[in-house]
């Protein structure tokens, strides 16, 4: 028997076995068939799979019925499925598709289906369910906020109808500061911004419906409060907020606060305050330095925060942040130093002589190369006021990102994103030259360089990146060492009392110590000047003198 098999399996022609070709569909490519051909070619040509043909054609031939490996008629199913032989080495079979645990509905061509075996129906994985499930999912998602709790929303009703019980005609912008800090929770130098909002045709009253459906259409009692100052603040067409859109709200700043009240004779001073708020306000913020402030911008900073504190503190000084008068007094007063013609421009030799000629030739060369910011004066070689405060924000405080991307840009001769050596002595030879005129010790630039790395630790040596420089706290004095010789000797120094000082409140910036100790250096020239000239009026003339 297994002589005569042998012989018939060597004579065996794959090409008999084959199906009858069946006209293949239009959109079946003929490399299927053909590839479907090779594989069933190579697995009949296996010795174990021409035994298995041989084995069925006797059985065949004999009347026996046959027991199709896999199917269902017979237990024999693991038996004969063990007989085929497998193309995949052991172990690397390729994993079955994973098995979804609500099960999948058996085909109408099954076995299972049609002989009615297998599992029984009830707990079956396999079941097909008469009808699908229906799971509501709740909505997660709110363009302009979750919606309020409905005593949230009561309670803000009711505090609607008390304020404008007694107004049948609507209430007038005198009366409108209730609404605007108890209703919308905003600052009450909001109130005459967000009368005009709502009060399109300047009618002078706005009554209880005007308001709820302004309310209701900006959706404003579930927006989150930095989302209601920027839609209060931004022109109706507008995604974005510009300096002018500032204006209004610190006019009326200035005009109700008590502690900005000794400028209300003083309008030109007024629009000098404003103006100097605004160009703090968009240098911290607006980092893109495009001059449009955009939402998310906002979100980030700590400027809604602000409002409301200058909201609720009488002492102006207080809220170091943007608004301090302080701050503004000693920012106009270094600019009105430099400007000797007072035409409101300075130009190189001016800024050469900022803090006691502290910069260099060449720094400064760079700065009005206008490589860290183009200026907005529009006159050639000349610095204006705004150009001149985001000059001196990034001199004084060079720990804050906005001042280490604004030194970054004038060092980076190349513009390629890295602070080589050789840019670092370009600057640093000046200073060099500053040391021996000023007969002081001088430090070599190989000793420098090292200091610096040791300092800032750059992720790739020799090379000095804006990300390495924010990643250090000492970043300030990296440039202070290039181009400012009276801070670089303050930092070799390590002067105690600057120390100290930082030690005492850490909480302070550097612009905060600074802005402190210039403006009490120029109280205290203003008062000599009143002791002098036997004034008594200290506040009107140190305001008169400066400017």
């Amino acid at each position: 028997m297994d002589a005569s098999m042998a012989v018939e399996v060597g004579v065996l022609d794959p090409d008999l076995l084959q199906l009858t070709d069946l006209p293949m569909p239009a959109t079946k490519p003929l490399q299927c068939k053909l590839r479907l051909d090779d594989l069933f070619s190579q697995w009949l040509s296996l010795p174990d799979s021409q035994r298995l043909v041989l084995s069925l054609l006797e059985d065949v031939k004999a009347g026996v019925v046959l027991s199709v490996p896999g199917g269902p008629s017979n237990g024999s199913t693991g038996a004969s499925a063990s007989l085929l032989p497998s193309m995949f080495p052991a172990g690397n079979t390729p994993p079955l598709s994973p098995r979804s645990t609500a099960g999948s509905p058996l085909s109408p061509k099954s076995p299972m289906k049609r002989t009615g075996s297998g599992p029984t129906a009830t707990g079956s994985p396999l079941k097909k369910t008469s009808e699908p499930v229906k799971e509501i999912i709740p909505q997660f998602y709110f363009p302009h906020g979750p919606p309020a709790p409905k005593e949230v929303e009561e309670e803000c009703l009711a505090k609607i109808d008390k304020l404008f019980f007694g107004h049948p005609d609507g209430l007038p912008i005198a009366a409108f500061t209730c609404v605007t800090k108890d209703v919308c929770k905003l600052p009450s130098f909001f109130s005459s911004s967000l009368y005009k909002k709502i009060d399109t045709d300047n009618t002078g009253l706005i009554t209880k419906e005007q308001f709820l459906k302004y309310w209701t259409e900006k959706n404003m009692l579930t927006t989150d409060l930095v989302t209601r100052v920027f839609q209060v603040l931004k022109q109706p067409d507008k995604n974005y907020l510009t300096q002018d859109d500032f204006r209004p709200i610190l006019r009326e700043l200035l005009l109700t606060h008590h502690g900005l009240e000794f400028l209300h004779d003083t309008p030109e001073f007024q629009e000098r305050y404003a103006e100097t708020v605004i160009y703090r306000i968009f240098y911290h913020i607006n980092r893109s330095g495009n001059g449009r402030l955009q939402l998310r911008e906002l979100k980030r900073s700590n400027l809604v925060t602000a409002l409301q504190q200058v909201d609720e503190e009488e002492d102006i000084n207080k809220v170091l942040k943007y608004f301090s008068y302080e701050h503004f007094y000693v920012i106009y007063c270094k600019f009105w130093e430099l400007d000797t013609d007072h035409d409101f421009l300075i130009d190189k030799d001016d800024l050469l002589r900022y803090g006691n000629h502290a910069l260099t030739y060449r720094i400064v060369e760079r700065i009005f190369s206008q490589v860290p910011r183009k200026f907005t004066s529009t006159v050639a070689n000349k610095m204006g006021y705004e150009d001149f405060v985001w000059f001196i924000l990034s001199e004084e405080d060079k720990s804050s990102e906005p001042s280490l991307e604004y030194w970054f840009k004038c060092v980076d001769l190349d513009g390629d994103g890295i602070i080589t050596p050789n840019e670092m002595q370009y600057f640093y030879e000046e200073q060099l030259h500053r040391m021996e005129c000023m007969a002081q010790e001088r430090v070599l630039f190989e000793d420098i360089v090292c200091q610096m790395a040791d300092m800032i630790c750059p992720e790739k040596e020799g090379q000095l990146t804006l990300r390495d420089l924010k990643r250090c706290k000492l970043s300030g004095n990296f440039f202070n060492i290039l181009f400012n010789l009276n801070k670089f000797v303050a930092f070799e120094t390590r002067d105690p009392f600057l120390i100290r000082q930082e030690r005492e409140d850490p909480s302070l910036t550097e612009w905060d110590r600074f802005a402190h100790q210039e403006y009490i250096r120029l109280s205290m020239e203003e008062d000599g000047e009143d002791a002098s000239n036997g004034s008594a009026e200290v506040w009107d003339e140190s305001l008169e003198a400066p400017f």
